[in-house]
């Protein structure tokens, strides 16, 4: 079954204890979020922070019969040359949306074989469907 047509309001909050990538300082991280390829929205990027805040708002449009949806975060690195992928994580949005439930969580970013961390990064999703 599909999924109604409507609207996925993500609230990129702030994260912690984001590994830092670079030999000297702290990172400067921004994210990028996205439910497919085609359609990558962007944060700001916090310069100098491993517990940047955003306070960020996304939205999405969902058509109507989309289903299997999960919203990609990917939190990288700005750097001079090059940045770099500190680390990402897929969040299951079928609850949001079926159930009109809104999520609220810090989201884990699973170091090498998921044993250690990247960092966490706290979200909120909800989803308000078309008239």
């Amino acid at each position: 079954m599909g999924f109604p047509a409507g609207t996925l309001t993500v609230e990129l909050r702030e994260a912690k204890d984001l590994s830092s990538e670079d030999w000297f300082g702290k990172n400067d991280p921004y994210v990028e979020l996205w439910l497919d390829d085609d359609y990558k929205q962007r944060s700001s990027e916090v310069s100098n922070s491993n517990n940047p805040v955003w306070n960020e708002t996304f939205t999405f449009n969902i058509a109507e019969g989309d289903s299997d949806k999960k919203l990609h975060l990917k939190i990288m690195d700005k750097d001079l040359f090059s940045d770099d992928k500190i680390g990402d994580c897929k969040i299951n949005i079928e609850e949001v949306i079926e159930e009109g439930q809104v999520f609220e969580d810090w989201v884990s970013l699973p170091a090498l074989l998921g044993l250690s961390s990247n960092g966490e990064v706290l979200v909120s999703i909800s989803f308000e469907p078309s008239e």
